[in-house]
């Protein structure tokens, strides 16, 4: 009886473990926290003025959307995202920027908030962060 008993908590446990684990899936963020988020970033290292962050704001939100919409399009086919087409987005809203920022912003931005922008890749495969 008392085998029975300590094999029926140790199910339990190792359920309840299992159950747990797999319910801490990834959570993509709303595009308003990604832009958010990268906004703080730009605002904080950059120090824009209010034009600029109207004008960056705009232009994160139009990549963002874009962003979502190509991974949309590759979930319906079933296709993986092709790398070209996200190349050329980040090219388009790069050049965007460089109308926006100054010389030395655009630099900063490249060297130091663009890599925090990207999202963080654990060891065991899951995502961390802005994606």
């Amino acid at each position: 009886m008392k085998t029975k008993i300590i094999m029926i908590v140790a199910f339990l446990i190792a359920t309840a473990t299992t159950t747990n684990a797999q319910q801490q899936g990834f959570q993509r963020k709303t595009l308003e926290e990604r832009v958010q988020s990268a906004m703080t970033k730009i605002s904080d290292s950059l120090n824009i003025d209010q034009s600029q962050k109207e004008k960056t704001n705009a232009v994160l939100t139009d990549f963002y959307k874009s962003q979502d919409k190509m991974r949309e399009d590759a979930r319906a086919s079933g296709n993986r995202p092709d790398r070209s087409v996200f190349d050329k987005m980040t090219n388009d809203r790069d050049e965007k920027l460089k109308q926006i920022f100054t010389e030395d912003q655009f630099k900063k931005f490249k060297a130091s908030v663009e890599p925090t922008l990207r999202p963080q890749r654990r060891s065991n495969g899951q995502v961390e962060g802005n994606i």
